[in-house]
């Protein structure tokens, strides 16, 4: 009897163990199915690497400079008796602009000038005195030399008299005044600038590798801080014709026009200079390029092999894809795309959305979805 139960009990644990070992082999094998089973494809946005006519940009940066531009002073000091322009104001060439007190120069000029009268008298009439042997040949020498020097006392005196006063060298717009009426100016006080502000020079430094590449007349694009977005052209117009030895730099000029007044002499400006001879690039969006430190990389959408060699298609007909990474080479940045000089060709599809989530040899799909359509517009840091 207690063998009996000995066994009905051996037989229930052997069957409780079975049953345990059963539903946890079931557990793996569901497990393992899960594992094994396809995964489906994400879903990202993909762009095709094109071939465009690319024109190579050098940057730069510069300051502008007026095309002329002058800080007013006189040479001579004074007491200011009148001023004749107020700050900011456009002014003409030879305009009067101010004005030193010359009382003194005025009436030393009245009496010279009276002398000169004299002396071009005497002068007159020695001269045909001396014809009819009135008068002496040195008389005569006497009275030209008399005259030579009444008249460059009066030169001499109209000269300081004019450095009592400063007009405008050249047309332009003259800033704010330093000087008021009654002040005493000594030699060299700067009145106010004066800058002809329809031209601006714009001057750089390139590197000394970048001479082949420049020419007279060459386009240039300025940008400058105050005017974020817009773009003035200027025109190469002089290159220094000696290389800097501490930076190996050359120094490089353009022009520009600026009619409107919108520039000013001293700001700073980024530079592109259009280099010649465009050629065709292959460019993706920027959007597609991965950067990392130890290369950059984009996602190429490639269609699965079968083990025959033949693509494999998916149930509505359309290939199957999967995401093969490659590293790549790439050059300027514009506008939204990127140039890649080595590692992709015109034509290949490249992922621009979604790079997240992907593996190499994920399985993709592209999608229509507008939410995964990056925006190529949008400025990328470097």
């Amino acid at each position: 009897m207690l063998r009996r139960r000995m066994l009905i009990m051996l037989a229930v644990v052997l069957l409780i163990v079975l049953a345990l070992g059963g539903y946890k082999a079931y557990s793996i094998y569901q497990q393992i199915q899960v594992f094994t089973a396809p995964k489906p494809p994400i879903t990202v946005a993909a762009a095709l690497a094109e071939e465009r006519q690319w024109q190579e940009r050098l940057p730069a940066v510069g300051s502008l400079k007026a095309l002329q531009g002058v800080e007013l002073s006189l040479e001579v000091e004074g007491i200011v008796k009148s001023l004749h322009f107020d700050s900011g104001q456009k002014v003409k060439a030879g305009q009067l602009l101010l004005q030193l007190n010359d009382d003194q120069e005025t009436a030393l000029l009245g009496t010279a000038q009276a002398d000169l009268g004299l002396a071009k008298v005497d002068f007159g009439r020695g001269s045909q005195l001396v014809v009819d042997s009135a008068i002496s040949r040195g008389e005569y020498d006497r009275l030209t030399a008399q005259y030579r020097r009444n008249q460059a006392v009066v030169d001499q005196l109209k000269a300081s008299k004019t450095k009592k006063s400063i007009s405008a060298p050249f047309s332009g717009t003259i800033g704010i005044r330093q000087v008021d009426v009654g002040d005493y100016l000594a030699a060299g006080t700067v009145i106010a600038t004066l800058q002809d502000l329809s031209s601006l020079y714009v001057d750089f430094n390139v590197p000394e590798q970048a001479l082949p590449h420049l020419s007279l007349g060459q386009q240039v694009l300025l940008q400058v801080a105050a005017y974020p977005g817009q773009t003035f052209p200027a025109s190469l117009s002089a290159i220094n014709p000696k290389v800097e030895e501490t930076t190996r730099n050359l120094l490089a000029r353009a022009t520009l026009a600026n009619p409107d007044g919108k520039l000013l002499p001293g700001m700073f400006a980024n530079l592109l200079i259009l280099l010649p001879d465009p050629q065709p690039r292959v460019v993706v969006p920027e959007s597609a390029i991965t950067y990392t430190l130890y290369g950059n990389s984009v996602y190429v959408a490639t269609p699965k092999q079968g083990e025959d060699g033949t693509p494999e298609k998916t149930d509505d007909g359309q290939p199957r894809l999967s995401a093969e990474q490659r590293t790549v080479q790439t050059g300027e940045r514009r506008d939204g795309v990127v140039v890649v000089s080595k590692g992709l060709k015109a034509g290949e599809q490249v992922i621009t959305a979604g790079q997240l989530k992907l593996t190499p040899g994920a399985a993709i799909r592209i999608g229509q979805d507008k939410a995964l359509t990056p925006d190529h517009g949008t400025p990328h840091n470097d």
